[in-house]
């Protein structure tokens, strides 16, 4: 396994995350606790989840981890567990979005589910537009000096929500944060231009989800031929809008003799900016798969192939103004 630090902070992470999203909804707990117990022996050390995780049954998924936790043998100690805060858990005014109120509550909630003691990196699952970094960080900081939370990390924040976050923080003479989760893969690469920039200036570790964007990525037309993959809605829409570039890029991947998804895995990991994209498999061949991208060395010719066939951005304002 390879490690690296999680954006400026001194902590190591592996280049891979163990996403958990579908734990619970989609695979059961005996088979989430066999693909943890997969990740943890290949060396991936980076788990993430969410309180909203489990979806009708909100806080599923974090119990399934925290299980997994209690089963002892080293498994908290090994783990870096990343969970996030911000969706409503339910009706009450005040169990959602980042209040001080909320984050007090959403993150001993957290501690429970997770029987742990302490989260390593406590994200906001999305932007607050309605409540004052001084009351956010006032919070973050308390729970710091509690030693409840050590890292906070943001999820899909734009570019000056960063900047903005990291100036108010710096006021406080408060870390703030150290990632920022993005959709990023090589279909969606709106965050070229801003987010990645912003990431880098304040020293953040970018963790990309849905690195394959939900499957497109993952050799989908030779699946949908092949009986072993049907679309329908947003998916199908998605696939008939990038038909076109998606026939180049299996063929590529064929011609290289690199699996479609593992070719996104690696692309994602010869990005600069990129910490460890976040992985979140149903099933162990899943997980298996990902970890091959690892050992897969891209050269330039191949990353100047890929960025022929789905072109990306240079920073904001070059890429639009000159």
């Amino acid at each position: 396994m390879q490690y690296t630090h999680l954006g400026r902070s001194g902590l190591s992470v592996s280049r891979l995350c163990l996403g958990t999203m579908n734990f619970g909804p989609k695979t059961e707990e005996a088979d989430a606790h066999a693909i943890m117990d997969s990740a943890r022996e290949a060396g991936i050390n980076f788990f993430d989840t969410a309180n909203v995780y489990g979806w009708d049954k909100k806080g599923w998924t974090e119990e399934i981890v925290g299980r997994w936790f209690a089963k002892g043998g080293g498994r908290r100690e090994d783990t870096v567990i990343a969970t996030k805060l911000y969706g409503s858990m339910s009706e009450r005014p005040n169990d959602t979005f980042l209040s001080a109120l909320n984050i007090r509550r959403a993150l001993d909630a957290s501690l429970s589910r997770l029987q742990t003691d302490y989260i390593d990196l406590y994200q906001f699952h999305h932007i607050d537009r309605n409540t004052p970094w001084d009351e956010i960080w006032q919070a973050m900081d308390v729970a710091v000096q509690q030693g409840k939370i050590i890292y906070n990390g943001s999820s899909n924040f734009a570019g000056w929500h960063i900047a903005r976050a990291q100036e108010a923080a710096q006021r406080r003479n408060f870390n703030g944060l150290v990632s920022e989760q993005s959709i990023y893969n090589l279909i969606s690469r709106t965050v070229e231009l801003e987010v990645i920039p912003a990431a880098q200036q304040y020293g953040l570790g970018l963790l990309p989800w849905s690195p394959l964007e939900g499957g497109l990525l993952g050799g989908v037309l030779k699946k949908t031929e092949q009986g072993g993959r049907r679309t329908e809605g947003r998916a199908k829409e998605a696939l008939e809008t990038h038909r076109e570039a998606l026939v180049q890029y299996e063929d590529y991947a064929d011609e290289i003799g690199v699996a479609p998804g593992i070719l996104a895995l690696a692309w994602l990991l010869h990005q600069p900016a990129v910490t460890a994209p976040i992985v979140g498999p149903r099933v162990q061949s899943q997980l298996d798969d990902a970890l091959k991208a690892l050992d897969t060395e891209l050269d330039a010719e191949v990353l100047a192939k890929l960025d022929t066939i789905f072109p990306g951005h240079r920073t904001a304002p070059e890429d639009y103004a000159w």
